[in-house]
């Protein structure tokens, strides 16, 4: 799966509203094992690429903290917002503030965090496997040793923030006029 191919089936899914992980999982059991397997490396690619102090800052702002598990459910929600969202978050984090409008907010009934989507392409492969959507440790262990096989290298990469929680205000003002004193979670 390319990159394009990624995007295309993230931009697709968004019309899908609260049924799009549902959809994205169910549209992923239609392709190959290899196509579940690329789909999820370009994932865990976009996870990475987003993985960076700024974009922490940014969340810990819009959410009013923000852990490490959080951190990764809200680069899920981030990744299906689809390419154009994704790229321009990511170019600056306080695209946030015009992103995350009341209309959107309306419209989007996941922001600012969505755990579901770091399983979509485990779950289709389980579903392969078993034809049910249910978590399966054998098969989910199986899932992983294939990326491995694959070349994926799952070590952490480690970030260190550059901020404190006092500099945020000052490091993103126009998120913190928007959520300083009223964040979404």
């Amino acid at each position: 799966m390319t990159t394009d191919l990624f995007w295309e089936m993230i931009n697709n899914s968004k019309k899908y509203g609260e049924e799009q992980i549902e959809w994205l999982t169910k549209e992923l059991t239609k392709s190959s094992k290899e196509e579940i397997l690329q789909f999820e490396i370009e994932f865990r690619n976009k996870m990475e690429q987003s993985y960076t102090s700024s974009l922490w800052g940014a969340a810990f702002v819009v959410m009013g903290g923000c852990s490490d598990d959080g951190f990764d459910c809200f680069r899920g929600w981030l990744i299906s917002r689809g390419e154009e969202v994704f790229n321009q978050v990511i170019k600056n984090p306080e695209f946030l503030a015009e992103y995350l409008s009341e209309e959107n907010l309306q419209e989007d009934v996941f922001a600012p965090q969505l755990e579901e989507m770091l399983s979509v392409a485990s779950d289709a492969y389980i579903y392969q496997k078993t034809g049910m959507f249910e978590y399966n440790d054998d098969i989910n262990t199986e899932f992983y040793n294939e990326l491995e096989a694959r070349g994926y290298n799952f070590e952490v990469t480690e970030i260190e923030n550059d901020w404190e929680e006092e500099d945020l205000e000052e490091m993103y003002p126009l998120l913190w006029e928007r959520f300083g004193e009223n964040p979404l979670t």
